[in-house]
C-alpha cells in the first residue's frame, strides 16, 4: 500500500489549496477514503471521509462547508479542495484508508499572512 501526497504550500488566510492523493498497492475502488492532519506537537484529526462510491461524505465540524473531498476511481486518486483556508488548518495532511494509519510523506499546508 502507497500513497502520495501533493498539492500544500503557503496561502494566506482565506486562500484556496487542492491537495490530491495518489494511490497505489490495493483495490482503491473497494475502500472508504479519509484525509488526515497533524498539527506539531498534537495528534492526528481526522478531516473527511468519502465513501467508495462517491454517494457518502463526511467532514470534522470546523471544515465542513470549506473543504470538498473527492475521488477519481479511476486513476486511483483522491483529493481535498480547501477554500477560505484559517490559520487553524496549517498541519501535514495525509491521506489513508479508512481504519489505518497515513503510510505517505504527507503534504504541507501552512495559512499565514
Amino acid at each position: 500500500v502507497r500513497f502520495v501526497e501533493s498539492g500544500g504550500g503557503l496561502v494566506q488566510p482565506g486562500g484556496s489549496l487542492r491537495l490530491s492523493c495518489e494511490a497505489s498497492g490495493f483495490i482503491f475502488s473497494d475502500w472508504f477514503m479519509t484525509w488526515r492532519r497533524r498539527v506539531p506537537g498534537e495528534g492526528l484529526e481526522w478531516v473527511a471521509t468519502i465513501a467508495p462510491t462517491y454517494n457518502y461524505t463526511n467532514y470534522k465540524d470546523s471544515v465542513r462547508g470549506r473543504f470538498t473531498i473527492s475521488r477519481d476511481n479511476s486513476k486511483n486518486m483522491l483529493y481535498l479542495q480547501m477554500n477560505n483556508l484559517k490559520p487553524e488548518d496549517t498541519a501535514k495532511y495525509y491521506c489513508a484508508k479508512q481504519g489505518d494509519g497515513p503510510r505517505g510523506q504527507g503534504t504541507q499546508v501552512t495559512v499565514s499572512s
